[in-house]
């Protein structure tokens, strides 16, 4: 039905009511504007009524294609409230199409009706732009090549288009002027404008960057010392970083700051399916002595050592004998001590433990001495990424060597309350 056609039919209904008040003796001027509030009124009515028509039959369409077709794209269109914007923009059509109807006592409002209309079909159409476009990237993300990808950033730059765009056409609309001449306008506080979104434009050459370089996912773990950020990434979006720390509070990092500032990312550790365990006892310097051949004897009791110890005495003792080393002080030639065979254990202790990781990096070593201690440095990695199961393996190595250290004659260097006085703790050299 053309609109000449629906007008045709619907200004009897218009005329009958103006009629019906004037022959109740209403006056011709509030008759008028009677009749306006009654026509908005049934018209609101109709609205509402062939809104919700259209919307439920759009999401039985949806559903019924959804289940049909095994796609998530029609289910994300449906929780981005599709039919409803569809179901508004054909209900603005027709209000626009009965508005000389409504308005036919006060012509001169039609005009002005018409333009609120078309800058909310302007809003309408973006709505349902934006609705296809999330339910696009709501689909992407659930695929495993874009899944950690900033695709919030790029939502919002396409946002920021169309809202640009349809500024424009509703700056046409109200002024009645060409679009042409709304960006001569614009060029000249092309400056200003750069200026107000700065940060927009340095936020969006960022989030290129990050998913062109894979600096930074949703989901990594990072550490960010200068904003106090060192938890997981939750959203990437145009202008800021969100990171939830494990404290569970949340820290907001500016998207650009992630290519002109220093940052760790522990992706890579999770990736390798091993966590770094690097801490260091301190061995009291005075307790590190040669061991004597009773000594020696005793230390093959221990299991993890016997081995070693018999296949190490014997290229230690064919040492000796071919340098002629004087043995009645242990000083001469080559000998055993108590923290070489401490290490030892702990090697052998590190390698058959179940918690550390086989396949990389295990030793343990001496760090340069220090007032508090010789440090003795356990460098392995354990065989998970989860912090707490990495804490307990952790605690658990260290329980155990420092439960072993009295077995070897070692005592572990802590300094006494007069020692301790104005002096740093030893953790702070960690």
């Amino acid at each position: 039905m053309t609109e000449p056609q629906l007008l045709k039919h619907i200004s009897p209904v218009s005329r009958w009511t103006y009629n019906l008040l004037t022959k109740w003796g209403v006056d011709h001027d509030l008759a008028s504007f009677l009749n306006l509030f009654a026509l908005v009124f049934a018209l609101i009515v109709l609205v509402y009524v062939v809104h919700r028509g259209i919307r439920r039959i759009l999401r039985l369409i949806l559903i019924r294609i959804s289940k049909t077709y095994p796609l998530n794209f029609f289910r994300h269109l449906l929780n981005n409230r599709l039919p409803h914007y569809i179901a508004s923009s054909v209900v603005l059509v027709f209000v626009q199409l009965v508005l000389p109807v409504v308005l036919a006592d006060f012509p001169e409002w039609i005009k002005p009706a018409n333009i609120i209309a078309d800058c909310y079909m302007v809003f309408v159409v973006i709505w349902i732009l934006m609705t296809l476009i999330k339910a696009g990237a709501d689909d992407f993300r659930n695929k495993p090549a874009f899944r950690g990808q900033p695709i919030d950033s790029y939502l919002q730059v396409i946002r920021l288009i169309l809202f640009l765009i349809g500024a424009v056409v509703i700056y046409s609309n109200l002024t009645g002027q060409s679009i042409v001449a709304f960006f001569t306008a614009m060029g000249a506080i092309s400056a200003v404008l750069l200026l107000m979104f700065k940060d927009t434009i340095m936020g969006f050459v960022a989030s290129i960057q990050i998913t062109a370089n894979d600096t930074v996912r949703i989901g990594d773990w990072i550490t960010m010392s200068k904003f106090g950020a060192d938890g997981d990434v939750v959203e990437i979006n145009l202008t800021t970083v969100k990171v939830q720390n494990f404290d569970k509070t949340i820290t907001t990092i500016p998207t650009y700051s992630l290519i002109s500032d220093s940052f760790q990312n522990w992706r890579g550790m999770t990736k390798t399916g091993g966590r770094r365990i690097k801490r260091a006892i301190y061995i009291k310097q005075s307790s590190i002595r040669f061991i004597t051949p009773e000594e020696v004897e005793q230390m093959k009791q221990i299991q993890s050592l016997t081995s070693y110890i018999e296949h190490r005495q014997k290229d230690i003792d064919k040492s000796n004998e071919r340098s002629g080393a004087d043995k009645s002080l242990l000083v001469n030639g080559r000998n055993l001590t108590n923290a070489g065979l401490f290490r030892k254990y702990i090697d052998n202790y590190l390698s058959n433990h179940t918690g550390t990781h086989k396949n990389m990096s295990m030793m343990v070593r001496h760090l340069a001495p220090t007032p508090y201690g010789l440090p003795l440095e356990i460098y392995v990695f354990a065989g998970t990424t989860k912090w707490i199961d990495y804490e307990h393996i952790m605690a658990d190595i260290f329980d155990h060597v420092i439960s072993a250290a009295p077995y070897f004659n070692l005592q572990i260097g802590e300094l006494d309350s007069t020692q301790a006085q104005g002096r740093i703790s030893p953790e702070t050299l960690e």
